[in-house]
């Protein structure tokens, strides 16, 4: 989308230092600086509150757990076709913004509300349970959304050579979301983080502005085809999901999704039943949760910053994306020889290191090929409804093993073949992905 343009020998020189070190040349780096700061700034503000819906998981017993992922999909059903009926209707400027301050006005009512608990020393347990169905909606949109929009304003050769960079940002913020948590929560109590959690989420609005005026003045001659238009998507708000079942393309795409959703909550369930009996105070659990996810962020800040863009270019998507059910697989095997904590937070770590790190940044290179609509419905759709459909099943999975009589070493021994199949329709996508690069390429699509 960003016009070739003629530079100096300085410039070129300057462009292939930035290019070869980070990614974006000079006429991208004002667009890259502002995409950058907007996922900082999304992912801070759900690190910052993430740990407190882990708590509350714990705090409401784990085996509230499946339920709670139940009501999580149902929540998530009506919130995809909402989201999918307010994008056919009206110009994407229009709603992307209004998404995240819904999100920011929530987020301040939970803390008049907890606030007023906490201080009157009333009973929050059913609160805590509509909090953690209400963040687990919330994370998947505000990313989901993110990246569409990065899809839709970058083309496939720049989502290759600054999509890394860019997701490094969000790991940043999300190490810096965690550290805010970890070091102030026993000080002020976890509901005096939620306003610093809204007040980046307010940021983030400014970032989409920033955004909005960079596309307008890049594109002012074709204005029409760009995120700027004022036309709306159009089409079946329920096209997400016509789209979905219609494509082996995005049929892989769900399937890794929910492969990787049902590992997680496997090893979710297991940190939660080990995690209340070794720590005690509800302060203290957000403590741990938070310095697991500063390990995850720094492993995949490093990921997205020095590797993803040099794998993704040399080895192609569908290598970068086997990689994350490649930890998986042997990650899996070891908790399945010694199932505890430390092994049980080490591989959770690792998971999600590898997966922010390569996993989503390539993923998220997989919709540079489809059509806009797909990027916004379809994209959602599998990112939110079809992720947690595999919260579901996955919880319901591992209880139901559990009944069964089949430990934590036997539960992580089932999982090792899922992790093969999605490390299979990994290099499957990835070959998929350069066949509709091609045909687009053919036809002058770029």
């Amino acid at each position: 989308m960003i016009d070739t343009m003629t530079t100096t020998a300085t410039g070129q020189t300057s462009d292939g230092f930035l290019a070869s070190i980070f990614g974006p040349k000079r006429h991208e780096i004002v667009a890259v600086v502002w995409s950058f700061a907007y996922f900082f700034c999304v992912l801070s503000s759900y690190y910052i509150i993430r740990p407190v819906r882990e708590e509350m998981a714990v705090g409401g017993g784990p085996n509230t757990i499946p339920m709670l992922f139940i009501g999580t999909f149902i929540t998530m059903i009506f919130a995809t076709s909402i989201f999918g009926w307010v994008a056919s209707r009206y110009p994407r400027r229009t709603f992307l913004p209004w998404v995240y301050l819904f999100f920011i006005s929530n987020i301040l009512i939970f803390w008049v509300v907890f606030a007023q608990a906490r201080d009157t020393g009333a009973d929050y347990v059913w609160l805590g349970r509509v909090f953690f169905v209400w963040l687990s909606v919330f994370n998947l949109f505000v990313v989901s959304v993110f990246w569409s929009f990065m899809a839709d304003i970058y083309t496939r050769e720049q989502g290759r050579r600054l999509f890394g960079f860019i997701t490094s940002g969000g790991s940043i913020g999300a190490l810096i979301g965690g550290l805010i948590t970890s070091s102030l929560v026993t000080n002020i109590g976890f509901q005096n983080l939620l306003p610093m959690s809204a007040a980046l989420l307010l940021f983030a609005v400014f970032c989409i502005g920033r955004l909005k005026n960079w596309v307008h003045h890049e594109h002012e001659d074709r204005i029409e085809g760009t995120f700027e238009s004022d036309k709306p998507l159009g089409g079946n708000p329920f096209a997400g999901i016509t789209h979905l079942f219609s494509s082996r393309y995005f049929l892989g795409i769900a399937l890794m999704s929910l492969v990787a959703s049902l590992l997680g909550t496997a090893l979710y369930m297991f940190r939660a039943e080990l995690i209340g009996v070794a720590i005690v105070d509800p302060d203290e659990r957000i403590r741990f949760f938070s310095n697991m996810n500063n390990a995850a962020s720094a492993i995949a800040l490093f990921a997205q910053m020095f590797l993803v863009k040099q794998v993704v270019t040399r080895f192609g998507i569908g290598r970068s994306l086997f990689l994350f059910p490649l930890a998986s697989i042997i990650g899996f095997v070891i908790l399945a020889i010694e199932p505890t904590l430390m092994v049980v937070a080490i591989l959770d770590v690792v998971r999600r290191g590898v997966g922010f790190g390569f996993a989503k940044p390539s993923t998220d290179m997989l919709y540079s090929v489809v059509t806009p609509e797909e990027k916004y419905k379809t994209k959602n759709a599998i990112d939110t409804a079809i992720y947690r459909a595999g919260d579901v099943v996955g919880t319901w999975t591992i209880r139901l093993l559990s009944v069964l009589g089949l430990g934590i070493a036997g539960i992580a021994t089932l999982m090792v073949p899922a992790a093969v199949i999605s490390a299979v329709v990994a290099l499957w996508l990835g070959r998929d992905y350069k066949r509709q690069a091609k045909a687009l390429k053919i036809s002058g699509v770029e």
